[in-house]
This record gives structure tokens, C-alpha cells and sequence, in this order.
């Protein structure tokens, strides 16, 4: 008998990408830690990635980010 009981997380009909794996799981199979997601649909998950660079290139490019715009300093010094 096992100490510990293995505790799924995630709910089948939620879509993730795994990234060890680079493919598409319905519900928890791999370890969150290696997972992107919920998604709502598989095609979502295929996508991912590409949300993931998308998202990334928003946020490297938001002025909220920048410590300098932040502080009332000229980025361009």
C-alpha cells in the first residue's frame, strides 16, 4: 500500500501541451511542470506554443515592464 495516493489534477476535457513530450493530452498525464494549459480544445493545445511566443512578445514590448518608463527615466540615453 502506498503512503502517498497520487493526485490527479486537471480534468478530463481540459487540453494541455506537454512540453517533454511536444504533443497534445486531454487531462492531467504528464506533471504540471512540464505541461502548458488548460486549454479548451485540442487545437488550442497544438497552439501553444505559438500563444506562448505571442504572449511573451507582448509582454517583452508592454511599457508597464520596463523598469526605466517605471521610474520616469528616457529609455533612450
Amino acid at each position: 500500500m502506498a503512503l502517498f495516493k497520487k493526485r490527479a489534477v486537471g480534468k478530463p476535457g481540459e487540453w494541455y501541451y506537454c512540453l517533454e513530450h511536444q504533443k497534445v493530452e486531454e487531462g492531467p498525464e504528464c506533471p504540471a511542470k512540464d505541461r502548458l494549459g488548460p486549454y479548451p480544445s485540442a487545437e488550442e493545445a497544438r497552439a501553444a506554443m505559438e500563444i506562448a511566443r505571442e504572449r511573451n512578445h507582448e509582454w517583452e514590448n508592454d511599457p508597464r515592464w520596463h523598469d526605466a518608463v517605471a521610474r520616469g527615466e528616457d529609455d533612450d540615453r
